[in-house]
């Protein structure tokens, strides 16, 4: 559109320009260009001046006219940049409220059906010791120790539940052994690749962590799968990437409070992004990706 304006003004400015010569000539009349007026000679310079002056400033309008419009339709405006902040700042605090909810479930139904059973059973077996302990010492003897043992296996649980809400070392020695310690705890082999230089922030790390061990849990319980394999890799752009396959049945899917729900939720509250790949017949693979900065 801009275009049938510039194309006329340019030829009216090239017009001009030899207009404005045009008394260098033997001529005593000039002929204005594009129509059949004759003028003096005289009046030839001062016309083709204006002639040049008047393109000019449209051409400049133009220019101007199209920046702007360029402007328009290619940059976002500010309001539209900040419609997109507030709606990728409302979608990570939606993932991390999920995020929460998921992890209470899980809590307490590891509470409920792990370490809660047990104590319960330690109670009753210490009340049938304390039943016998006049009129059969040995058989109340053997009940305390069967307690103890109870009591040994729900620490144990309880010790594992801490680390799935938080873990210590990944605070105090980084990711790299955060994970060799997961992995050493793994009940399928797992190929750990981790080459991460420094540090990242506690969310980053801590999402990236947690979204590696509930895989390996998945894996251990649900894919049939021999053994697992880890990378982990600190980007170019600023990211920490990490990915976790492996040789199971695959078919793993995202279902509302499930591991994998809360593996994606989590990476979005650290505005991160997760993607799963599980056809059925395996192998399935988790890839995560968050700011190291975040």
């Amino acid at each position: 559109m801009l275009g049938l304006v510039v194309l006329p003004t340019v030829a009216g400015l090239v017009a001009s320009v030899g207009l404005a010569f045009a008394p260098l000539g033997a001529a005593d009349t000039v002929r204005v260009p594009g129509t059949g007026f004759q003028i003096e000679d005289g009046w030839a310079v001062g016309l083709g001046v204006l002639g040049v002056v008047i393109p000019l400033a449209v051409l400049l309008g133009v220019a101007l006219l199209h920046a702007v419009l360029t402007r328009a339709i290619l940059v976002p405006s500010q309001e539209a940049q900040f419609a997109a902040q507030a709606q990728v700042a409302g979608a990570q605090r939606a993932g991390a409220v999920r995020a929460s909810e998921v992890e209470r479930t899980r809590i307490e139904r590891d509470l409920h059906d792990g370490v809660q059973p047990r104590l319960v059973s330690v109670a009753m077996t210490l009340g049938l010791a304390q039943q016998k302990i006049d009129d059969d010492p040995a058989a109340a003897k053997a009940l305390v120790d069967e307690a103890h043992t109870s009591t040994k296996a729900a620490i144990t649980e309880l010790r594992q539940l801490a680390r799935g809400i938080h873990a210590s070392v990944l605070d105090d020695r980084g990711l790299d052994a955060a994970l060799s310690a997961l992995a050493a705890r793994s009940p399928i082999p797992v190929q750990l690749d981790v080459r991460v230089e420094g540090r990242c922030s506690a969310q980053a790390e801590a999402a990236v962590y947690f979204a590696i061990a509930e895989s390996l849990t998945n894996a251990a319980k649900h894919s049939r799968g021999s053994e697992a394999r880890v990378v982990v890799r600190r980007r170019d752009d600023g990211t920490l990437w990490a990915r976790v396959e492996d040789n199971g049945i695959g078919g793993a899917r995202v279902l509302p409070g499930g591991g994998l729900d809360g593996i994606t939720n989590r990476i979005l509250a650290a505005g991160g992004t997760a993607r799963l790949d599980s056809p059925a017949g395996g192998p399935t693979a988790l890839e995560v990706s968050v700011p190291c900065a975040s």
